[in-house]
């Protein structure tokens, strides 16, 4: 039986098998405990009964009025517990935590070229709201979709209605 719970410092010493697909953003350690001083509801692990990491996500609350909304940093699966449902498990806590926030929306970015996030993310009911050019750094660099799912704070689904033309990074709030 899977467990989830909050992601603590020790986990980092733990979570590289889950950090190694090439999709998944790995940050600096101050990065991470930035996020658990500051959001620790939004940083949870799905732990195996052996203790084995599956998975985690991180994220924060950010924006005002209208714009206020729960963003997800980084969710990442090891390759050994995907398609079980730990990413929609966790995705759901998030989800949560945003309502409870009084969110009006979630939000993340995704490579256009994750074809299977996309997929999971659309099937989780997120809508592409707009394309961020160049948003992931490489060679060369890669677009990204900023994709949302509305919270029932936002009645009128305003937050979800997609815009038509793309943006770049600096124009991101």
């Amino acid at each position: 039986m899977t467990t989830i719970r909050p992601f603590t410092c020790e986990d980092m010493l733990y979570f590289n098998n889950v950090n190694l697909d090439p999709l998944t953003e790995t940050y600096g350690l101050s990065f991470y405990t930035q996020y658990l001083a500051h959001w620790p509801e939004y940083f949870q692990v799905a732990e195996s009964p052996s203790g084995e990491i599956m998975g985690y996500i991180m994220g924060k609350a950010e924006g005002h009025g209208e714009n206020w909304h729960g963003h997800v940093t980084a969710l990442t699966v090891s390759p050994d517990y995907r398609r079980l449902g730990v990413a929609a498990t966790l995705m759901n806590i998030l989800e949560d935590v945003s309502e409870k926030k009084k969110a009006y929306f979630v939000d993340l970015f995704v490579r256009v070229s994750n074809k299977v996030a996309i997929n999971m993310y659309k099937n989780l009911g997120y809508i592409v709201y707009r394309t961020v050019l160049e948003y992931y750094s490489g060679d060369p660099d890669e677009d990204a979709y900023d994709m949302r799912k509305a919270c029932s704070r936002d009645v009128n689904k305003k937050s979800v209605i997609p815009l038509s033309h793309p943006v770049r990074p600096e124009d991101v709030d």
